[in-house]
């Protein structure tokens, strides 16, 4: 593996990202994690993420010496390359260095970082407020720019490089090579991890976890997350998985039919729907707070699939969609970031349970869900699905959660899907949905006044879900579904599109 150890970038999850592309296993774990752990993780090599702290501000985050004496490769992006610096007697300067968007990079001599670039010259993206000035002896020059005299350099002993360039944007044509020579052609790694090899490892970890008798309880939401995991799970210890579908009340239109028909019709899981929405009704009753609407709907939700494993023979664990982006943006792990939002099934959970977790897909991102479900044989109608977030409709409603309000935005919500589809805008759209906001505007409708609610269209597109693009729809398109919501969907007389992307919104509106 090759372990990431994360500054607090924004960049850190697609340094991930490139670096499984080159069929490549990695983790991302905070920048002090201790020696004596990374020992035992035994990476082939460490990549040092940037970061937005400043080496010149107090208790700007670092590593111990011992990080650099472990043996293995080690590259330093932007942040982590001052970190690098530091320890081996570079010098830098602060705020007048700063560098931020394209610069064109000049490599200096032969490195097998940059082999396989056409010519010396490359476009990179730079993001950073320091610079080195100076290096020592033990360090050697090995690219440069504009700005930077040492935007690239590394050890003699050609085992640790730092780049002040990121190599994981897009705004980097030449990154992704880099980065691939940095796993593969540094470090050693052989490329051979596959989505097939992912299952075969799973699968075993599941045997071994829940052992020869136990049951797994399975809460299917009908997303493309709790699929996929639920058909590995299955797949792992075959009856003994329990699926649970509750229907929170909070769900898109005609998903509890859609669910019985592809789960037990299609996929042969033994399906059991428990209709929980009054309990969870009663109690998102006069809550305002998003993150107070994300732990209650997570903790009835472990309410109801304790209840359901003690009806089904004491299950002694609960299996879960959980993906890599949920952990990531849950739980402030990854060195000076914070929390981005509570998901329901990672922040939203209660300290204590008495069910243990089953999580095979945590590692992954999205479309390696998607890929590990195609391995498992399962049709693009269920691993092709558009992402729903766990709470459901409760975080497309801006404000108080009512089943009048619900009822409004799920007709509204079945307009945007059935246009999308007819559309046949494909995997080409990440999501799109409605939401309901929590105002009214005056509007005119048969010749009279009207004072109605607004509905935000939003569609986007994405990778992974980590970073996300409003997605340009032909105006005709949008004229269609607004007319249509405005036509059809008593209680509205406005409708507005979303034109913003992620960062610096999330996807969700709440």
């Amino acid at each position: 593996m090759i372990l990431i150890l994360d500054f607090g970038s924004q960049y850190t999850q697609l340094i991930a990202r490139r670096v499984r592309e080159a069929n490549v296993y990695c983790e991302i774990h905070p920048f002090n994690l201790a020696p004596e752990k990374i020992r035992e993780m035994k990476p082939r090599g460490i990549i040092l993420s940037g970061g937005p702290a400043s080496l010149y501000e107090e208790n700007a985050p670092d590593i111990s010496d011992a990080v650099l004496d472990l043996g293995c490769p080690i590259l330093g992006i932007c942040y982590g390359l001052y970190v690098i610096a530091q320890h081996l007697g570079a010098s830098s300067v602060g705020s007048r260095a700063r560098e931020y968007g394209p610069a064109t990079l000049t490599i200096d001599g032969d490195d097998v970082l940059f082999e396989g670039l056409a010519g010396r010259e490359h476009r990179v993206w730079m993001s950073h407020g320091d610079r080195v000035e100076a290096i020592p002896e033990a360090l050697t020059p090995i690219a440069h720019s504009g700005n930077s005299p040492y935007a690239a350099f590394k050890t003699r002993d050609n085992r640790i490089r730092g780049i002040q360039f990121h190599p994981e944007v897009v705004h980097t044509p030449c990154g992704a090579q880099v980065l691939r020579n940095f796993v593969l052609k540094i470090c050693g790694e052989r490329g051979d991890w596959t989505m097939v090899n992912f299952v075969e490892t799973k699968l075993a970890e599941i045997r071994k976890q829940v052992g020869p008798t136990d049951k797994v309880l399975m809460g299917l939401s009908g997303g493309v997350d709790s699929s996929v995991a639920a058909a590995l799970i299955h797949r792992a210890i075959g009856a003994r998985l329990e699926c649970v579908f509750v229907d929170t009340g909070l769900l898109r239109a005609g998903e509890r039919d859609r669910m019985e028909h592809v789960f037990a019709g299609q996929l042969g899981l033994e399906l059991k729907v428990v209709d929980a929405s009054d309990i969870f009704l009663a109690r998102l009753a006069g809550v305002l707070d998003p993150e107070q609407k994300r732990r209650i709907i997570g903790h009835t939700f472990i309410e109801v699939f304790e209840k359901e494993a003690q009806s089904l023979g004491d299950a002694k664990f609960l299996g879960q969609g959980t993906l890599y982006p949920d952990v990531i943006e849950s739980v402030s792990f990854k060195g000076p970031s914070a929390v981005i939002k509570s998901h329901h099934n990672v922040g939203g959970l209660p300290e204590q349970m008495r069910l243990e977790l089953v999580e095979p897909l945590r590692e992954l991102f999205k479309d390696e869900v998607r890929e590990a479900g195609r391995s498992l044989g399962l049709a693009p109608e269920v691993v092709d699905r558009e992402p729903f977030p766990g709470p459901g409709l409760a975080v497309r409603i801006v404000g108080e959660v009512t089943r009048d309000r619900l009822d409004l935005l799920r007709r509204a919500d079945a307009i945007v899907m059935e246009e999308t589809a007819a559309a046949g805008f494909g995997l080409r759209i990440w999501q799109s949905f409605a939401v309901l906001l929590p105002l009214k505007t005056v509007g005119v409708m048969g010749d009279g006044r009207s004072y109605e609610s607004v509905i935000a269209i939003r569609v986007v597109e994405s990778q992974d879900g980590m970073t996300a693009d409003w997605a340009r729809l032909d105006p005709l398109f949008l004229a269609r579904v607004s007319s249509r919501i405005t036509n059809e969907v008593k209680g509205v007389n406005r409708v507005v599109y979303d034109i913003t992307s992620k960062p610096p919104a999330t996807i969700e509106w709440e």
